[in-house]
């Protein structure tokens, strides 16, 4: 009998043991491919890292010239993986800082965690300044149109499912746009654009699915 998909939080306390602190899958290349340029082109000086994880985005965001560069996640098994002392234990649903205190705002993969997309588009927009910068991803809808499931091994071999809430495009951009943003950029990358053939299961993953679109990145930024 399948065991029922783990809720995030008991999930990533089992996962920390192995996560690596680098983009170590596929989907993860894709979408950093895609959210790295974006986060180069802009000149921060208060940069967070919402959903930090093992911390992969920090050196990106401390690139920016960002003389304040924060890390927040809610496990604290993930926070314990990484390196620094500028990480948070927090709820992105109810961040612990104040109005205004950042002018970037990065997020990988971790809004999947969120069922109230709206009220996150929120809370991220308060902590943001006018003018900032909100750059995130989430696992693109056809993950649902195909019955795709969110897996990893723990360290003692077993395969997991995580639960994760699906949002549709339409979801996104009518949350983004009651919390006050103006949409930058949008982008919907596919296997095979920053991906090689020759990865494993990537060739197999294109026989059976075609080339669907696996992620969204969007960069929004925070309107007057």
């Amino acid at each position: 009998m399948r065991s029922p998909p783990l809720e995030a939080r008991e999930a990533y306390a089992l996962w920390a043991e192995t996560y690596p602190a680098v983009a170590h899958n596929p989907l993860m290349r894709v979408e950093q491919a895609i959210v790295e340029p974006l986060l180069a082109q802009i000149r921060a000086t208060r940069a967070l890292d919402v959903g930090t994880g093992s911390g992969r985005y920090v050196p990106l965001l401390q690139a920016t010239d960002a003389g304040v560069v924060l890390g927040l996640d809610f496990s604290l098994e993930m926070l314990a993986r990484g390196s620094g002392r500028s990480r948070v234990c927090g709820d992105a649903r109810r961040l612990p800082f104040r109005r205004a205190s950042f002018d970037l705002i990065n997020a990988s993969l971790m809004v999947g965690d969120i069922a109230d997309i709206g009220a996150w588009t929120t809370e991220m927009a308060r902590v943001l300044s006018t003018g900032g910068h909100l750059v995130y991803s989430d696992f693109h809808p056809s993950w649902v149109q195909r019955g795709w499931s969110r897996t990893f091994r723990s360290a003692d071999g077993d395969l997991h499912e995580i639960a994760f809430h699906a949002h549709a495009i339409d979801d996104h951009l009518a949350a983004l746009e009651r919390a006050g943003f103006h949409i930058r950029a949008i982008r919907e990358p596919r296997f095979g654009s920053h991906t090689d053939d020759a990865v494993p299961g990537i060739r197999a993953f294109r026989r059976r699915w075609g080339n669907p679109q696996v992620v969204v990145v969007f960069h929004a930024v925070k309107e007057p």
